[in-house]
């Protein structure tokens, strides 16, 4: 006797569902492992992995679709000195494979200070995605050395550059982020009203 069970095929929802959780759930955790790091190793990182950060770069969203960046690439260990040297101390520039220097418009400073940092942090992701640790270092004197060193016109503004690099042996064997490193949600978060 043949005995036919009949197991409906799944929506495309729960298919999609099924196949994103996983998916998700590591997209997710590359985010919350993502950290800002000074130290690095050795090894020159290739020049396609620095066009596709460049590129993931390009296509960061920006207010009114102004674009309002350009980049400078800096390879050369005594510029990445000499632009420590001049700016501030505990600069970890000296130490990355590369830079990228972002140079803003400074023209709406508002929406370019969002415009930014969502720039910067995309540029963390790639690196990130192609297992390269990243930095950010804040100008404490404006952009000034950097402009000055890297023949940046004046009127434009540079406030970050994002060092990156291979990561450290010791820092690849750091644990993650606690747990408790962060204020719990319940802190944070106000559903439908402060």
């Amino acid at each position: 006797m043949f005995v036919f069970n009949y197991f409906p095929p799944k929506t495309r929802h729960q298919v999609y569902n099924s196949h994103m959780d996983n998916d998700a759930k590591r997209k997710v955790a590359m985010l919350r492992r993502l950290r800002q790091v000074r130290r690095f190793g050795t090894g020159e990182v290739p020049r396609e992995v620095i066009d596709d950060i460049l590129e993931v770069a390009r296509w960061t969203g920006s207010g009114m679709n102004r674009q309002p960046w350009e980049f400078v690439l800096v390879r050369n260990h005594d510029t990445l000195r000499e632009i420590a040297e001049a700016e501030a101390a505990n600069s970890h520039l000296p130490g990355a494979n590369f830079a990228i220097v972002i140079v803003m418009r400074g023209e709406m400073k508002e929406i370019e200070t969002y415009d930014e940092a969502r720039l910067t942090e995309r540029m963390l992701l790639a690196a990130a995605a192609h297992g390269i640790d990243a930095g950010i270092w804040w100008f404490k004197d404006g952009g000034a050395a950097a402009k000055r060193i890297l023949g940046i016109p004046e009127e434009r503004r540079v406030r970050t550059a994002i060092s990156f690099g291979y990561p450290a042996a010791e820092d690849s064997a750091q644990p993650p982020k606690k747990a408790d490193a962060r204020k719990p949600l319940s802190e944070l978060l106000h559903e439908e009203k402060y």
